[in-house]
């Protein structure tokens, strides 16, 4: 059993998180997690009030186990925390930006929070605001990315910096080989990105999932291309025919960049979805989703099937387990 001192906190069986993944997290794919054992997260920064609290009660109709929710804090989102503290969420999860206030309100409700960061400064300062668990995201991590420095790195010396607060390792990790590296760099748990969104639960479009299934290591950029509606966020994705444009002409500046402002698809309720839009693809949109924004890891190498998440986190739980069985075995 790969049980830490991170599962007796939070109340869950696996050290193994679901990461946020934006839009293409669902009560289906959070509940799904939660109950195998992990720790399922629903992403609700872009979410209206109302679509909040009908997500958080779905999600509770279909577990009755721990699951958290994230918060982007470069958005004004004290009004959507107040309404999943006032929903009772025990567990907050928070990236990009000062946490301390959402820090305060969310202890003063009794809640756990978890703050991702970049760097040893930032993780040092947001213990210091009263972080709960800290989430060390790598620079090899699918979609926003805060830090410049390697998971395998930055989590021993987070871990270092930070102890004994609990460190969550994040950025790179796909298979029970990697969550066995994390644990043994000193993190308390892990949380996976990429390998969620290839899930049947996953909202993700099936042209992007099936892009992740095909695609290897080398495949993704890091820039700031996709910009529109998150600006002077750095982020990974695959290489598409976008990002492809953007470099035949000289990777442009935002406001120079080719096409840009042009309607390459449509959500399911008929709004446009520009070129270098923020905005990844999803269930039925239509147009030339390939050209939007496809977040993922370097991890994607490693994906090579889409499953439920309820057998992902089993498969994830058996390979940690026989890494360290057969680790014993040669010592």
């Amino acid at each position: 059993m790969i049980r830490t001192l991170l599962c007796d906190l939070l109340g869950i069986e696996l050290p193994i998180i679901q990461a946020p993944i934006g839009s293409a997290t669902c009560p289906e794919l959070v509940s799904a997690v939660s109950n195998s054992g992990g720790l399922g997260m629903l992403s609700l920064t872009w979410r209206t009030p109302s679509e909040i609290r009908i997500l958080l009660h779905q999600t509770r109709s279909l577990t009755n186990q721990p699951f958290g929710i994230n918060l982007v804090l470069d958005a004004a989102v004290h009004d959507k925390l107040n309404i999943c503290l006032d929903e009772g969420v025990k567990i907050v999860s928070l990236f990009w930006g000062a946490p301390n206030s959402y820090i305060e309100a969310s202890h003063e409700a009794g809640a756990i929070v978890l703050h991702a960061v970049g760097s040893v400064s930032e993780a040092r300062e947001a213990v210091s605001a009263g972080a709960d668990v800290i989430v060390a995201q790598g620079w090899e991590a699918g979609g926003h990315v805060r830090g410049a420095v390697s998971t395998l790195a930055l989590v021993p010396a987070v871990v270092d910096a930070v102890a004994p607060t609990p460190v969550i390792a994040a950025g790179g990790i796909a298979d029970g080989r990697g969550i066995a590296a994390a644990l043994v760099l000193g993190a308390s748990g892990v949380c996976l990105g990429t390998r969620f969104v290839a899930s049947q639960e996953s909202l993700a479009h099936r042209l992007f999932k099936e892009r992740l299934l095909v695609a290897d290591v080398g495949d993704t950029v890091y820039s700031e291309l996709f910009d529109i509606g998150w600006e002077h966020a750095p982020h990974r994705t695959l290489r598409n025919s976008t990002f492809d444009m953007w470099e035949k002409a000289g990777r442009q500046p935002s406001g120079k960049r080719p096409s840009e402002g042009e309607v390459i698809a449509r959500r399911t309720d008929g709004k446009p979805v520009v070129r270098y839009s923020s905005s990844m693809p999803l269930g039925n949109m239509q147009g030339d989703v390939e050209g939007l924004a496809l977040y993922a890891g370097q991890s994607v190498g490693l994906v090579k099937d889409l499953k439920p998440a309820a057998i992902i986190v089993e498969r994830l739980k058996r390979e940690t387990e026989q890494v360290f069985e057969n680790w014993k075995l040669s010592t």
